[in-house]
């Protein structure tokens, strides 16, 4: 084990110990090399818009065994393509190819997918600006195009 360098010359010795060991910190790399605005599909908002490409269904991690009902959305703002979750029961239905959605972060740990859901990190919440929350309540119908 090294031992700090201490005495009258020390401080540059401390401080290059020290910013090679900020570096080694996950948040303070992350912060510093602009990881998430330059990995994130959203772009820092929290919202975004986009037009549904396929329904698919992702199987669940272990210990749980289920096909999850997700949808292929590709962005409107930059074009590229995520994988958004359809929360409730029967949502599937109510969304079709060429639709246009509202989708947002789930908000699992440490901005990862949530659940049992691996590479999912974001769900649906509108659809051709309705709720969707609201379409499989039945407070409203699908409007038509």
């Amino acid at each position: 084990m090294s031992k700090k360098a201490s005495g009258l010359n020390a401080g540059n010795k401390l401080q290059a110990r020290r910013a090679d060991q900020r570096k080694k910190y996950k948040w303070y790399a992350k912060k510093t090399l602009g990881l998430k605005s330059k990995y994130d599909p959203l772009e820092g908002s929290s919202q975004a818009s986009g037009i549904v490409l396929e329904k698919v269904q992702r199987e669940a991690k272990q210990p749980n065994s289920a096909m999850r009902k997700c949808v292929r959305v590709q962005l409107v703002k930059n074009g590229k393509q995520i994988t958004a979750f359809l929360p409730g029961d029967g949502a599937q239905k109510m969304v079709d190819e060429h639709d246009e959605v509202v989708i947002e972060c789930m908000g699992g740990g440490m901005g990862r997918a949530k659940g049992d859901l691996p590479g999912v990190r974001w769900q649906v919440i509108k659809v051709n600006d309705q709720s969707l929350d609201a379409l499989l309540k039945k407070r409203i119908e699908k409007a038509r195009k």
